[in-house]
């Protein structure tokens, strides 16, 4: 197996996953590193955060001791709203997400598929909060982008064949971003392309540590 570099740090990954961000646009940030990314919205540009548990237009986290318990984002974490923040119930919200009307969701995932499977609620035998809104957000957002580490930690790769956790949705993933690097999923399921190698990475390490089929296609 290719040394081991350096890569892409959570925060990098989160910075990385903010350029898939456009002007106008109704995005939906996952648990875990997919919330940082609001603290990589490129200044200027004006994007709206969504969540399942009912609000529309997050503000930025709190600084200490400015916590509203009241104010909490779908992974239960405390944030701000903003003078155009709107408030309403979770059927209200999934409907957003249902109707096709959120541009794009970033979600963390503990495996995906060369077909675009992702699995990112569950581990049989583990307990854990549940599926949350994962299952509607990447049925009905209308592009998904994954977030997640490329390797587990006894080294074994996350970007598979097929998933072998139980399924969020199949076929669904548009865009992965690892500490690695960045992949797209082939539109026909084929495989993975890669479109970006991490600084410092190199091209051997990504392929070692990748089971997916992956077309590398300028970077050999």
């Amino acid at each position: 197996m290719a040394q081991a570099s350096k890569g892409w740090t959570r925060e990098q990954m989160a910075e990385r996953a903010a350029l898939e961000l456009q002007d106008g646009f109704y995005v939906n940030l996952g648990i875990g590193i997919p919330t940082l990314v609001a603290n990589h919205i490129p200044e200027g540009m004006q994007v709206t955060l969504q969540s399942e548990n009912g609000m529309l237009g997050m503000g930025p986290f709190p600084y200490e001791g400015e916590a509203d318990p009241d104010l909490i984002n779908a992974g239960k974490q405390t944030i701000t709203e903003l003078p155009t923040s709107s408030f309403f119930d979770s059927a209200t919200s999934f409907a957003m997400i249902r109707g096709g009307h959120v541009d794009l969701t970033i979600l963390g995932s503990m495996e995906c598929a060369e077909n675009g499977d992702i699995a990112n609620w569950t581990i049989p035998g583990k307990m854990l909060k549940g599926m949350g809104g994962a299952m509607d957000l990447v049925a009905g957002v209308r592009r998904v982008v994954v977030i997640m580490d490329h390797a587990n930690k006894y080294g074994e790769s996350k970007l598979l064949k097929r998933c072998k956790l139980p399924l969020t949705g199949a076929g669904v993933v548009d865009r992965i971003i690892t500490d690695l690097g960045v992949f797209d999923v082939k539109a026909d399921g084929s495989g993975l392309t890669l479109v970006e190698l991490a600084p410092e990475v190199e091209l051997a390490e990504v392929i070692a540590k990748t089971e997916a089929t992956l077309d590398t296609g300028a970077f050999q």
